[in-house]
């Protein structure tokens, strides 16, 4: 089994046989006992890099997604209800025949029924009757690592469980099938600065000059040239923006594997910006800065590329504490963060909305956001005009800024 889960691995994680090899011998040395001890243990081996865990999330959720079986049901009415506390449900954990090392699966079946037929009561703290909290087999809340839970709390619950919550839904940085032409378009924003010695030869102009000079060559040498852009990623995630996951992870790798950009950096935040950003999409706040920390740790220099829908509720960016989620401590309007972000920017800001940029589809929210900043939608074409409108200042653009001046006011 645990070959045909490497195979199944290495097609879509660099997973290598060395890796493979520490695992079996955490598995021969006993380190692990459970599914759940397998999850975490494998993960920690297999993935050389965070940015892997929810591939490896999703990979481990399919291939173990059956290895859980189903429990007999035929058991006495008394201790089903004395077992059963607040659970409707009755099942084994997701683990598979592999990890009962001591006993075979159908071995402890004939135990457990053999002690359904002779058990009438309710049996705590043991190490052989159908109970809790003691080193049974069977039961819940003991001690044994290997037999039948029945009903009672799961705990860490089973291993396919904590996979299939996909927790590390990050965007990922590992997309490259039709991240080419993404890359493309955010190539559009560059400014190229000459650095350093003359010490990159000019291949044209040395032809040109030698060609003049008879043959005689003459080499000619210039500064090389880089990129001096640094950009500064804020992402939209959770919530409505779930079904636009895709592209939004589509745009995140084309940005992370460009090369030429003097910095990126990166931050998420959930429906509008508010007092924190996250590093991470989960949103904790031991890992993210306040909103008056990054306009000064990232100043009027950076390209600010923001993705999001603009969608929620009016409240959420006109009132004070109107955030949901994680952070209804914002003590301004979601409306004030924008507009900070337009004034410290200036030019220098656009959005990216996944969804149509046109009047006739604009909700309230998107039209006060759009008014604010330059909004284009979340394609090659509108990339490539949110480039443009980056790399020229907004020179000659006409943007979703300049149409929201004619609507009229009773529309705000």
């Amino acid at each position: 089994m645990f070959l045909d889960y490497f195979f199944y691995l290495k097609k879509i994680l660099p997973v290598s046989i060395t890796e493979f090899m520490t695992l079996l011998e955490a598995l021969d040395k006993g380190l692990i006992k459970n599914t759940v001890d397998f999850y975490y243990i494998s993960r920690s081996i297999l993935c050389k890099n965070e940015h892997h865990f929810d591939i490896y999330d999703i990979a481990f959720a399919n291939y173990f997604k059956d290895a859980g079986l189903d429990f007999p049901e035929d058991i006495k009415q008394e201790i089903w209800e004395w077992l059963q506390t607040n659970i409707s449900i009755l099942r084994m954990p997701g683990i598979s025949k592999e990890f009962f090392e001591y006993t075979s699966l159908e071995d402890l079946e004939k135990q457990f029924r053999k002690l359904l037929r002779e058990q009438d009561g309710e049996h705590n703290f043991g190490n052989m009757w159908i109970g809790t909290q003691g080193q049974s087999k069977f039961g819940h809340s003991g001690l044994n690592i290997e037999g039948f839970r029945i009903a009672g709390g799961y705990g860490m619950q089973t291993a396919v469980k904590i996979a299939q919550k996909r927790i590390f839904k990050d965007y990922r940085k590992d997309l490259v099938i039709d991240t080419r032409r993404i890359k493309i378009a955010l190539k559009r924003l560059r400014r190229l600065d000459e650095i350093g010695k003359k010490d990159e030869l000019d291949l044209p102009k040395t032809i040109h000059e030698t060609g003049r000079n008879g043959g005689d060559i003459e080499l000619i040498f210039n500064k090389r040239k880089k990129n001096n852009i640094k950009l500064l990623l804020l992402m939209d995630v959770g919530g409505t923006m779930d079904i636009y996951i895709h592209q939004a992870n589509l745009l995140f790798s084309a940005a992370n594997s460009i090369s030429h950009w003097k910095d990126f950096k990166y931050y998420y935040f959930h429906n509008c910006i508010y007092n924190y950003l996250y590093e991470n999409a989960e949103r904790n706040t031991d890992q993210a800065i306040e909103f008056e920390d990054l306009l000064k740790k990232y100043d009027d220099s950076y390209r600010v590329i923001i993705v999001g829908d603009q969608t929620m509720h009016r409240s959420e960016i006109v009132n004070p504490h109107g955030a949901i989620y994680d952070d209804a401590s914002n003590k301004k309007p979601g409306l004030y963060y924008v507009s900070e972000i337009a004034k410290h920017y200036k030019r220098n800001v656009i959005w990216l909305n996944p969804e149509p940029v046109r009047l006739e589809w604009m909700s309230w929210t998107k039209m006060k956001i759009s008014k604010i900043i330059p909004t284009f939608h979340l394609t090659i074409g509108g990339i490539e005009k949110a480039m443009d409108y980056l790399r020229t200042g907004g020179k000659n653009q006409y943007t979703t800024v300049d149409l929201l001046k004619e609507v009229p006011l009773a529309l705000f």
